[in-house]
């Protein structure tokens, strides 16, 4: 989604207006009539897409939790200058999803247990993944951190940036570049406050 240069397909843009509307409005505020309003289409157009509004749901949380490890994973097979520079590149990249894609934060704090068994396990199996690249490299830039807390650090700081949806509308404070790199201190800082043994 927010890693995209080029036109978003039709596809795209439904999934894209879905996943403003529903964080908007929740999921069962928005009607298919709305979203396919909102790309200038019939409602009933929308079904050559998708099956319906959950199919829509599915498909927008578990590609995100898909894109998120995806992209982890080439962030460390392109990784240059050490675990440092790879854990900043981690940050870097999660900080990209968590200031363009918010309303999917939205939609995975309120919407997820809507989601099918299958498809919901799927997301938490992407996630686990996800997590688990990032202990990898937090331990080595941090070896002193056990890996139960490396873990409970990552998820600490994936809290702290995917806190975006109440930082008011995109550009607000310090603008995007101010904010982005707000997070990426206050993530290496979480991190590094993590590292530190307690009377040190």
């Amino acid at each position: 989604m927010a890693t995209r240069t080029d036109a978003p397909t039709r596809r795209e843009q439904i999934l894209r207006e879905a996943a403003r509307l529903f964080a908007e409005r929740g999921f069962h505020g928005v009607g298919v009539d709305e979203i396919g309003a909102a790309v200038g289409i019939s409602g009933p157009g929308l079904y050559r897409h998708f099956a319906g509004k959950d199919a829509m749901l599915a498909e927008l949380l578990v590609g995100i939790s898909g894109q998120l490890l995806t992209g982890g994973r080439r962030r460390v097979a392109e990784a240059e200058g050490g675990a440092e520079g790879l854990l900043d590149s981690l940050i870097e990249g999660h900080i990209d999803f968590a200031l363009d894609d918010r309303p999917l934060i939205t939609l995975h704090d309120r919407e997820l247990d809507r989601l099918r068994d299958s498809d919901r396990k799927l997301v938490r199996q992407l996630q686990r993944q996800y997590v688990e690249l990032w202990v990898e490299v937090v331990r080595e830039v941090y070896p002193e951190l056990t890996e139960p807390a490396a873990r409970s650090a990552v998820h600490s700081v994936f809290g702290l940036l995917n806190s975006t949806p109440h930082l008011g509308r995109p550009g607000a404070l310090p603008g995007r570049t101010g904010t982005a790199e707000l997070l990426h201190r206050m993530a290496r800082g979480a991190f590094g406050a993590a590292g530190v043994t307690p009377g040190a």
